[in-house]
C-alpha cells in the first residue's frame, strides 16, 4: 500500500543521505529528483561532515580499522577509522569521484593493524575483507584477488566466520551476512565468475536454511540480537539487515522473494509501531564521529525507511525502477 503522506513527509525531512533513498524507493520520485538529492550528500549534512574529517594522508582517525590511538579499552569499538568512514560514505551514496585520490593515498599510506598488511589486499577477517572489497570496487581499485579470497575461505556449511583464523569451523550469521553484502556489491559493480556467484549462493543458502533466525541443529532462535534493530547496522546481524540484503540480491538477480524469508518478514512487521515507525532499540557502543540517528527508544527514520522498504518489497508494492540503480 502507498506510504501515508504524513509518514512520507516525516521521512523526507531528513539528511540528504537518507532523503534521496526515501525519494527513490518509497515515494517513487523521478530520477532527476533523487539523483539531485543524492549529489548533495557530499556537500551537506552527514556526508560533508565526514568528508571534512579525512586526514591529509587519505585515512580517517589515522588507522585502517581502528583509530591510531586506540588502546583496546572501553566498551564496544570505535567507529571512526578509515574502513568505517568509507562504509558510511558509500552506503550514503557519495559519488566515488568526490574522494579524488583517496584510493591511491590508502594504497600508499594505510596498513592493517593485523600484521601490517597493505590496505587494499585485505587481511584475515572476512567482515573486514568484505568491506574492503566493496569500498575498493566503489573507489575504482582492482580488488579481484580479494574477491577470490571468499570462495577460498568459505566454510563447509556454506558461510563464513571471522574466527576461522582461531580455528572456528562453523559459519557465523554476522560474518556470513557481511561477506554476502561485499560479494553482491562487487558483483553488481563489475560482474562475477561462476565461482564467486556459487559462493554467494552458498552463503545465502546458509542463512535461508535457518530462515534468518534459527539454529539449524536445534531449531531454536540463534540469539536475541537477531530481532534487535539498530542503525547504523555496523557489523551486527539482524533480520532487518539480512532482509535488506536479500531484497537487494533478488533485485540484482531478477528473482522473487524466497519464501523462507517469511518468518523474518513477520518479525520486522511485528516490530512496527502503531504510527508506522520503527524504534531505535540500541546504540552500538563505541566512539563515533557524530550521531546519525536517534537515541534508543525513539522513532528512527533510518529503521523506518528500511522497515517499510523491506515490507513493500515482500508485499509487492515497491515502486518499479531500474533494479541495478537500487544497489547503493
Amino acid at each position: 500500500m502507498p506510504i501515508e503522506p504524513a509518514l512520507a513527509d516525516w521521512l523526507l525531512d531528513s539528511d540528504p543521505a537518507l532523503r534521496w533513498q526515501v525519494e527513490r524507493d518509497l515515494v517513487g520520485a523521478p530520477d532527476a529528483v533523487w539523483t539531485a538529492t543524492r549529489a548533495r550528500v557530499a556537500t551537506e549534512g552527514f556526508g560533508a561532515r565526514l568528508l571534512a574529517l579525512q586526514d591529509p594522508d587519505g585515512q580517517w582517525a589515522g588507522g585502517a580499522y581502528f583509530p591510531k590511538v586506540y588502546d583496546g579499552s572501553g566498551e564496544g569499538q570505535p567507529w571512526t577509522a578509515t574502513t568505517w568512514s568509507l562504509n558510511s560514505l558509500r552506503e550514503w551514496g557519495v559519488d566515488a569521484a568526490v574522494l579524488t585520490s583517496t584510493a591511491e593515498q590508502l594504497a600508499a599510506n594505510s596498513r592493517w593493524e593485523y600484521n601490517d598488511l597493505p590496505y587494499w589486499g585485505g587481511e584475515v577477517d572476512c567482515c573486514i575483507n568484505a568491506y574492503t572489497l566493496a569500498n575498493g570496487v566503489w573507489l575504482g581499485m582492482d580488488v579481484t584477488g580479494l574477491a577470490q579470497w571468499f570462495p577460498d575461505h568459505r566454510m563447509a556449511d556454506g558461510g563464513w566466520n571471522c574466527d576461522w583464523i582461531e580455528g572456528s569451523t562453523r559459519s557465523s550469521f554476522h560474518s556470513t551476512l557481511n561477506s554476502l553484502k561485499g560479494l553482491l556489491y562487487y558483483e553488481a559493480a563489475v560482474g562475477a565468475s561462476d565461482e564467486l556467484r556459487e559462493a554467494r549462493r552458498a552463503g545465502e543458502e546458509y542463512l535461508l536454511q535457518r530462515r534468518l533466525l534459527y539454529r539449524l541443529s536445534t531449531g531454536e532462535l540463534v540469539a536475541p540480537w537477531v530481532a534487535r534493530f539498530a542503525y547504523p547496522f555496523r557489523w551486527f546481524y539482524s533480520v532487518l539487515n539480512a532482509v535488506d540484503y536479500f531484497r537487494a540480491a533478488a533485485l540484482h538477480d531478477g528473482t522473487e522473494p524466497d519464501p523462507r524469508l517469511a518468518e523474518a518478514i513477520e518479525v520486522i512487521r511485528a516490530a512496527r509501531e502503531p504510527d508506522g515507525t520503527w524504534l531505535q532499540e540500541r546504540r552500538h557502543p563505541g566512539d563515533a564521529w557524530f550521531e546519525v540517528d536517534v537515541p534508543p527508544g525513539e522513532p528512527s527514520k533510518w529503521l523506518t525507511f528500511y522497515g517499510i522498504r523491506a515490507l513493500d518489497w515482500w508485499d509487492g508494492t515497491m515502486p518499479h525502477g531500474d533494479a541495478a540503480q537500487r544497489l547503493v
